[in-house]
């Protein structure tokens, strides 16, 4: 008899409502039609990462350089990098999660940004929802605050004003009611 293998997502993950954990998932697959580098599934890499579990290295990967995680969770790479026209000074290939390499990646969120209108807004709500749990959830302090960053990054280029954290735990809490009372068209 085969062991169980358990949930795909990180530990994390299993202590937010149940409500955030959809958000999350529903941003984990890139919308049709994007090419294949694209800065949003270059960063989706990233996401998932943050969110699921690699089936190829059976643990979190929290290092987004850290070789491994096959194509839907592998590292940012200098190529990714190239592709996206970032300069990468005498960089031969990434190391870890240093100094210098978290420079040429944090511009990453700039270069979605600047490519945001090829994506469907809807998919693009759900990303920006997905960063902000991730920013205020995640374990990993580095993590959170990377993913807080690009959620804020998001909000100021939509020009909107972000939710505090207790607003977006109200709001995506697991109590039906007090979604209900949210709601602009009430919920059947």
């Amino acid at each position: 008899m085969r062991e169980p293998i358990g949930p795909a997502q990180q530990p994390w993950v299993l202590n937010i409502p149940i409500m955030q954990q959809s958000v999350l998932f529903a941003a984990v697959r890139a919308p049709d039609g994007i090419r294949k580098n694209h800065p949003v599934k270059v960063l989706l890499r990233w996401y998932r990462r943050c969110v699921l579990l690699s089936a190829f290295d059976q643990r979190a990967l929290t290092d987004p350089f850290e070789p491994g995680g096959g194509s839907f969770t592998g590292p940012f790479t200098v190529t990714h990098a190239r592709s996206a026209g970032l300069w990468l000074g005498d960089i031969g290939d990434f190391n870890g999660w240093t100094e210098e390499c978290s420079r040429i990646f944090d511009q990453m969120r700039l270069v979605y940004l600047e490519h945001v209108d090829e994506l469907p807004h809807h998919f693009q709500l759900h990303f920006m929802h997905g960063a902000q749990i991730i920013g205020v959830h995640h374990s990993d302090d580095k993590i959170a605050d990377w993913w807080r960053h690009f959620y804020h990054m998001i909000v100021n280029d939509a020009h909107l004003h972000p939710e505090t954290d207790d607003e977006m735990n109200m709001r995506l809490s697991d109590d039906r009611e007090e979604w209900k009372r949210r709601e602009v068209v009430t919920a059947v």
